[in-house]
């Protein structure tokens, strides 16, 4: 007699199923970290060109660079506020991915600790069945040798 789980399908699926979204969470992970990183070097661009600009003014400047200068650092602060939008959007999705994985770990952990208990009732009504035959086997031998 062995031991088969009932719902040994439906856990497969449901680790299947996480292992879908902890692929999905590592992504989103991935994608997060390239955007935020992107940022940074936009922000870094930045303080580097107004380092630069304000450098170049103490030695004095012409007009026109001033004004190109300008021109590019509010260039840069356009790209900066969307790519704060897309790190914005990027943590929202890896943190609902996180959430997600999170679920799916409780939901394979419950169908896992079924399984669990179904195997330690399997095993204590084998152990319960042989103990029976023991008990059996005993009394037929004792009314052998009394016979």
């Amino acid at each position: 007699m062995t031991y088969t789980f009932k719902f040994d399908k439906i856990l497969t699926l449901k680790e299947r199923e996480k292992e879908e979204v902890r692929v999905s969470y590592q992504d989103s992970i991935e994608k997060f970290e390239k955007i935020a990183q992107k940022l940074y070097d936009l922000l870094r661009k930045k303080e580097d060109l107004e380092i630069f600009q304000s450098e170049k003014l103490s030695h004095g400047l012409s007009v026109q660079d001033i004004r190109h200068n300008q021109n590019f650092i509010t260039n840069i602060e356009k790209t900066i506020d969307y790519y704060q939008g897309l790190v914005i959007q990027a943590r929202n999705r890896m943190n609902w991915h996180e959430q997600k994985l999170s679920e799916m770990n409780i939901e394979v952990k419950k169908y896992e600790k079924i399984k669990e208990n179904d195997f330690n009732k399997y095993t204590e009504m084998l152990y319960s069945s042989e103990s029976k035959v023991l008990d059996e086997l005993a009394v037929m031998q004792y009314m052998n040798k009394r016979n």
